[in-house]
């Protein structure tokens, strides 16, 4: 008896299955669940005790640097002293921004990259790298912990491409130059697969 075979080319991936065949969901909920403590650090960032407090949180970062350091932290000290203000209310809706892309899957790499430069400089101001480092020293601060999550959240988007779960996934497809600031490479992995001959146990999907 012959067996009913679907059309070549037609054969879709299921929805919940990213363009490799696996679950798509995982990385999407690694995704949002980052986005949502970033969220929770910006949300805090709208506080009266931060913005009161948003120079003497920078200087407290400078003090007892090594002097080879000593101008780093006073050329950003002299740049924001007399507009902490202004600069307190730009990283907390900076920061606001991030969590609702990071969480809503919104222009990934752009969004990616300059949450890991945003967290990297907030640790070599703020948090003083987070030294200076002493025989009591316990930890080397959270901001640059942040910048190495972020830039996991890069390497897991250009090693498993565009996520299903994303509003990104959505722009791509009617916006042609919209995958050059989401995806990692400037592409965008198909989920549609190749031909494939008859029989074979799996479809083969185009990279």
């Amino acid at each position: 008896m012959m067996q009913d075979v679907e059309p070549m080319g037609t054969h879709k991936l299921p929805l919940w299955r990213g363009a490799n065949g696996r679950p798509d969901w995982p990385k999407s909920a690694v995704r949002v669940g980052f986005g949502l403590i970033w969220l929770v650090d910006a949300i805090l960032k709208w506080r009266p005790s931060f913005r009161s407090g948003y120079m003497s949180n920078l200087m407290a970062g400078a003090q007892d640097q090594p002097a080879w350091l000593r101008w780093w932290f006073d050329f950003w000290i002299r740049i924001q002293q007399g507009h902490a203000g202004l600069f307190s209310y730009l990283v907390a809706v900076t920061e606001a921004l991030i969590a609702l892309a990071v969480i809503l899957g919104f222009a990934r790499k752009l969004t990616y990259v300059s949450a890991a430069a945003l967290s990297f400089m907030i640790w070599a101001t703020a948090e003083g790298f987070g030294g200076p480092y002493t025989a009591s020293t316990v930890d080397i601060g959270a901001a640059v912990i942040y910048s190495v999550v972020f830039l996991a959240l890069l390497a897991i988007s250009a090693q498993e491409g565009t996520s299903r779960y994303s509003v990104d996934a959505l722009i791509e497809p009617r916006v042609s130059w919209w995958h050059w600031i989401a995806e990692v490479g400037g592409h965008h992995r198909s989920v549609v697969a190749t031909p494939m001959s008859v029989g074979s146990g799996e479809p083969r999907v185009a990279a």
